[in-house]
């Protein structure tokens, strides 16, 4: 999926088909952290850039930790992965180049200013968007100059598909600013066996929202289930995007990573 944003940036959120790669990585892994041949995550990489008129040595990234870590990106990712920089959030002025975020169930946001002057991106698991990443990287856009924000929720994996223990409810619950624990804490319903559903873009349209963004669009698209159209199709053709959770069920010894990218337009 990718289409222009209103005049201001060009962004992607790509799923998983119309790459070079095989086998678990079927077919547009974007991940260099996966196992897959780091020559065809290359060439998979070079086509979702070039979908959006960039080149692969223009996208910005960053080695992703789980962190409410964000950081300004001058220019494109160094060939040499281990020289990233550990973090979770991008922010950049520049123009013609992308910022980069790598899913497989983690919500990719998207955000851009009214003026499309400042764009922002960032990874947000549960952990990062407890311990404030989407905030984070809305605080540095506003330190380069951003005015209103448009924020651009991508796939994701949605709450009927992500059960969590109450061990992970309480960690997330106790890493959230303390103004937003009873907005999180609706963000979990009651599941079997005292285990919950934990929706994860609602706590990152909390935090938006808390943080003054109201023009957020949703795209809806969950990462562990099929359409429901094909539901309970066994092809993993029928499967739009990669998912860990998926592939752990699967006993899939790894999976493949879709990119999210954002690039103020020129």
């Amino acid at each position: 999926m990718h289409q222009p944003t209103a005049g201001r940036a060009r962004h992607g959120f790509f799923g998983c088909a119309g790459g070079v790669s095989s086998g678990v990585y079927d077919s547009l892994n974007c991940g260099f952290g996966s196992d897959d041949d780091p020559a065809l995550v290359a060439q998979n990489r070079d086509r979702a850039a070039s979908a959006l008129g960039l080149r692969a040595d223009r996208l910005a990234a960053v080695w992703q930790v789980h962190s409410a870590d964000a950081v300004i990106a001058t220019g494109g990712a160094p060939s040499n992965r281990a020289q990233l920089t550990r973090a979770d959030g991008l922010v950049t002025t520049e123009r013609g180049l992308g910022l980069a975020i790598l899913t497989a169930d983690c919500l990719p946001l998207l955000m851009v200013d009214r003026d499309g002057a400042v764009i922002g991106a960032c990874h947000a698991g549960w952990r990062g968007a407890a311990d404030g990443i989407v905030t984070s990287t809305l605080a540095l856009m506003r330190d380069k100059g951003a005015g209103e924000i448009t924020a651009l929720i991508g796939p994701t994996i949605r709450q009927p598909s992500y059960q969590v223990g109450a061990d992970m409810r309480e960690a997330c619950l106790a890493s959230v600013a303390p103004g937003l624990r009873d907005a999180a804490a609706s963000c979990f319903i009651d599941d079997e066996d005292g285990r919950f559903r934990f929706d994860l873009p609602a706590l990152v349209r909390h935090q938006l929202a808390g943080a003054g963004v109201t023009d957020i669009a949703d795209c809806g698209e969950d990462t562990y289930r099929a359409p429901d159209h094909i539901a309970g199709s066994s092809d993993a053709d029928s499967f739009r995007f990669f998912s860990h959770r998926r592939a752990t069920h699967a006993a899939e010894a790894d999976c493949g990573r879709q990119i999210s990218i954002i690039a103020l337009a020129e």
